[in-house]
């Protein structure tokens, strides 16, 4: 039988960059996969299968409420049109059109005003919000974030990402105790992080998720939080969220995904390094090749491979030699933020042991010609 990748003439993908969704994320479990294909082939009250799967999800989770919703872009989108639009009926249906003077200032320290595949800026924008930058692009603290409140502000963002700058910023626990003394709301955008209560724990009133990165879900989103805030961003189904639905399937596939994910065993950090250590050794017996150990820069136990390239005995620079990565048989993508410092991380928890054997030797065909 013919493969999808034969019938499309699609690359076979060694992903050794993480869980982005610039390749598709994450490969949900068979039982999640079931459900999802369960979904597609019934019939549902979407508002009743809304409501009780985040009934389900909160109850697990220990939160006031949850929902499910297409993906974490839409999760910041829906959450910044639910704190402006609150219970008002008419600027749900025209919150980019109506002339209302309403608070639609959105603090975000200026270090979490980033690219993550497309601008935090214009989530914000679409959720009918304005940008307001707090502190400095490596320096942002409380303070800073409070002397930006005006009655035009609507709520305070916090980007919890290695996309962010993070040495000299705000946590946001303190974050949160100046949203509570304002009595300002506060979203956070977690969409990559693996614990999936702290945040609400720490004061949040809207904390948002991937559903298919750490949870290993179908491609989705969820928000967690304040029961008020939450049936808030239910409401944008009938507006800004149309455009954002997510499927029958998704929701039943990501309330699954969040069952199996609360009690399944996470691969550690140090399980991590004794994976890759047999591929950091192969890649140190290569001319013009170092690489060691290093940690997630946001915190996460995530260990993952540092590989460096001697750009001048190599003969290449480091981004020809990712580009010549991607244009084999099988492309192999890494994770490419220091590049222009000759080097990239090799992520290993979706590649397997002979798939870092296939990474490392076509390195060495790259790099020595052998």
């Amino acid at each position: 039988m013919q493969s999808i990748y034969e019938k499309y003439h699609l690359k076979n993908v060694i992903n050794a960059s993480g869980r982005m969704t610039a390749l598709g994320v994450s490969t949900p479990k068979p039982e999640v996969v079931d459900v999802v294909s369960y979904g597609l082939n019934q019939y549902f009250e979407i508002k009743d299968l809304v409501n009780k799967t985040g009934e389900y999800i909160a109850k697990l989770l220990g939160v006031e409420n949850a929902v499910v919703v297409s993906c974490a872009s839409a999760g910041i989108a829906q959450s910044v049109a639910a704190v402006i639009v609150k219970d008002d009926s008419d600027l749900l249906l025209n919150l980019h059109s109506s002339d209302k003077v309403v608070p639609r200032e959105i603090i975000v320290p200026k270090g979490h005003n980033v690219n993550f595949g497309a601008p935090v800026d214009t989530m914000i924008s679409l959720g009918g919000g304005k940008v307001i930058e707090a502190g400095f692009a490596n320096e942002c603290s409380a303070a800073q974030v409070e002397a930006k409140i005006t009655p035009q502000t609507a709520a305070i963002l916090y980007i919890k990402s290695h996309h962010t700058v993070q040495k000299s910023m705000l946590t946001v626990t303190d974050a949160a105790a100046v949203a509570k003394k304002h009595n300002l709301p506060l979203i956070v955008d977690a969409a990559a992080e693996e614990e999936l209560t702290a945040y609400y724990n720490m004061g949040a009133d809207l904390v948002i998720y991937s559903g298919a990165k750490a949870i290993e879900g179908p491609t989705s989103g969820l928000v967690i939080g304040k029961k008020q805030y939450v049936e808030w961003v239910k409401q944008q189904s009938s507006g800004i969220g149309r455009a954002m639905k997510v499927g029958k399937e998704g929701i039943l596939g990501l309330t699954l995904a969040i069952e199996l994910y609360l009690t399944a065993k996470k691969e550690t950090g140090q399980e991590m390094v004794e994976k890759m250590t047999p591929f950091i050794n192969d890649l140190n017996a290569i001319p013009g090749i170092s690489a060691r150990v290093v940690w997630d820069a946001a915190g996460r136990d995530i260990a993952r491979t540092e590989i460096s390239f001697d750009e001048k005995a190599i003969g290449k620079n480091t981004f020809e030699i990712m580009k010549l990565l991607k244009q084999g048989d099988t492309a192999i993508y890494f994770r490419e933020y220091k590049a222009n410092e000759g080097k990239v991380e090799a992520d290993v928890r979706s590649v397997s042991a002979p798939q870092l054997d296939v990474i490392s030797s076509s390195i060495r065909k790259l790099v020595t010609g052998a």
